[in-house]
């Protein structure tokens, strides 16, 4: 099995302001982490492409994409959303985010790696095709999703979202597209107030109430995510890795611990293992407290290496 990992340093000259919960401070927390860990030493390491106007086009329109290059400032910040917004190295930033899942598919296809994780920012999976919100500009893992399956010839891939929001734009984009399944957990309510009713066959959605713990993450993945796979019988598995369900991150109620990050990257590696050939392609979304952030990713890079 052979493992890389992704990143830019562009990922950490991106920021929306002081305080803002989405902040360099998490790419390198886990880049550090990972270090000292000794488990990049297993890694083969690259540095994440910028991907181009037709891998963005093939998530998003044209005009979203030409439009978000627009509003990039030569100084001081742009505003998305009231959460959201750019700095001068935001779009060169969401550039390599996005190129970043390019490269891990094309890893993947070539069986130079057979499991990638990609520690980039900005996140993606609130970035619908047309619009960015959420933190989110390009969705970075249907921009890879997309990829592997118009440019590089799979015909059946499975997208994984643990996030505690719920992937909106992830959603937006796949709804409808038979050869991708969706499988989605997520607090419920809590932005961006969706998901409780999926709105097209290929997805599997799991709200799940503030307060639940670990539990009724396994139950949601034994119960509901396991059968689905198991019909389906994915080529690769692309996972949106939000880590913000921590009990120790403020931005939700859920309940989560380290180990249950570690639990659930080991179910989807043996569901990987089993139909995948192990192909995994792991990418960064939330996750705000630094702390508990970096030792859950050291836990899930753990499992997808199998160590």
């Amino acid at each position: 099995m052979r493992f890389a990992y992704i990143t830019h340093p562009d990922c950490i000259r991106h920021e929306m302001g002081p305080h803002h919960p989405e902040c360099p401070d998490r790419v390198t927390a886990i880049h550090e982490r990972l270090r000292v860990e000794g488990l990049l030493d297993f890694a083969a390491s690259y540095e994440a492409p910028a991907a181009t106007i037709e891998q963005l086009s093939r998530a998003h329109t044209r005009a979203h994409v030409l439009e978000l290059q627009a509003q990039a400032p030569l100084h001081g910040y742009s505003a998305i959303d009231p959460d959201t917004s750019m700095n001068p190295h935001t779009w060169t930033a969401a550039l390599h985010a996005a190129g970043a899942a390019v490269l891990a598919t094309e890893l993947i296809k070539s069986a130079s790696a057979t499991r990638v994780f990609c520690n980039v920012r900005p996140p993606g999976h609130h970035a619908t095709r047309t619009a960015a919100m959420g933190f989110c500009f390009f969705n970075n893992v249907v921009v890879g999703i997309r990829h592997a399956l118009d440019a590089l010839g799979f015909e059946r891939v499975a997208l994984i979202d643990f996030d505690v929001h719920h992937g909106n734009g992830s959603e937006d984009i796949v709804a409808g597209d038979a050869r991708i399944l969706m499988l989605s957990t997520f607090q419920s309510p809590l932005y961006p107030y969706s998901g409780e009713h999926p709105s097209a066959d290929n997805l599997v959605s799991v709200p799940l109430a503030p307060y639940t713990d670990g539990a009724a993450l396994r139950t949601a993945v034994l119960d509901r995510w396991q059968p689905a796979l198991e019909r389906f019988q994915p080529q690769v598995l692309f996972i949106s890795a939000g880590f913000d369900a921590h009990r120790d991150d403020d931005i939700s109620q859920l309940r989560w611990r380290d180990e249950d990050y570690a639990w659930i990257t080991r179910e989807l590696v043996a569901v990987a293992n089993r139909h995948a050939a192990g192909r995994v392609v792991s990418m960064l979304e939330g996750g705000y407290a630094i702390p508990a952030l970096a030792r859950s990713v050291e836990r899930h890079v753990r499992e997808l290496m199998e160590l």
